[in-house]
């Protein structure tokens, strides 16, 4: 059995900053909607800024990003990186992403706690993005 090849997009490691400001603009639309008890909102809100937090970790550090229609090879993208912490972060973005359909496709609403925790895995994702981008 051979490994597939995991489809990503080389990108100038100047492009990081920008999908961290994304993350950011996220992170911060994500807090004011939790306090607002808009769990659905929260919740969508969480998954982009931890797949945006992904990209700019990956291009900061490899100048690669994940172009996959499977969104969770970014994860394996982010365990590969040589950076303390990498493997961890990268099992709680899969936490994250694997929760995309529930959160954008299917009929269910999220609800407080389904919110809250993906609020709390994203906080750790992107304060550590940005802790090892030196922001």
């Amino acid at each position: 059995m051979t490994a597939r090849e995991m489809k990503v997009r080389e990108e100038s490691k100047s492009a990081a900053s920008e999908y961290l400001k994304k993350a950011s603009d996220n992170y911060d639309q994500m807090l004011i909607a939790f306090h607002a008890e808009n769990w659905n909102a929260a919740a969508t809100l969480a998954l982009q800024c931890a797949i945006s937090s992904a990209d700019a970790i990956c291009v900061n550090e490899k100048g690669v990003r994940s172009i996959s229609q499977d969104h969770l090879d970014v994860c394996e993208l982010v365990s590969k990186l040589p950076i303390d912490g990498a493997a961890e972060k990268a099992k709680q973005l899969r936490k994250i992403i694997a929760r995309k359909n529930v959160i954008q496709y299917e009929c269910r609403s999220v609800n407080r706690a389904d919110a809250d925790e993906m609020v709390k895995v994203t906080t750790r994702v992107y304060q550590w993005v940005r802790e090892m981008m030196g922001k």
